[in-house]
């Protein structure tokens, strides 16, 4: 059955397969050196030390200016304020360590001083205490679910 012809189509059929696989691999690697040196810009690791009853406060200002995401972390630390005493059933305890939350977000070049002057004046009590704000280079960045690679993935 192979001789009349049978062997002929499936040829033909696995070739078409193959020229449809690797069309789609030249399109693919082509689309990557399109776009991805446009997407791959400079950005910045933005990291705020913050007083926790301000974070509602900082979350909305960063979202009126287009910020999508962050991430918050509630730790303990202590700066210039270095803590306070408490009684506790008649005993005095020092609280050296003061809850904080930790802000981090990944911004491009361009977004870095809005971001940071948005965080300064919604952190800002004029007490101490207030916070500290921290910036630092990022290399890049890999959005996991679709391979997406430096801005486009933050």
């Amino acid at each position: 059955m192979l001789d009349k012809g049978g062997g002929r189509n499936y040829k033909f059929h696995l070739y078409v397969v193959c020229t449809r696989q690797a069309f789609g691999v030249v399109f693919s690697l082509l689309l990557f050196c399109l776009f991805v040196p446009f997407a791959v810009g400079n950005m910045k690791k933005i990291e705020a030390i913050i007083k926790p009853f301000k974070l509602d406060e900082i979350k909305e200002a960063l979202h009126d200016i287009g910020i999508q995401g962050m991430t918050a972390t509630e730790i303990k630390g202590f700066g210039r304020q270095k803590g306070h005493t408490e009684l506790y059933r008649g005993a005095e305890y020092v609280i050296d360590f003061l809850p904080k939350i930790k802000l981090e977000l990944v911004v491009d070049d361009e977004m870095v001083a809005k971001v940071v002057e948005t965080i300064e004046q919604a952190a800002h009590t004029g007490r101490i205490g207030d916070g500290k704000i921290f910036i630092s280079p990022i290399e890049e960045a890999i959005r996991i679910r679709t391979g997406e690679r430096g801005s486009v993935a933050i």
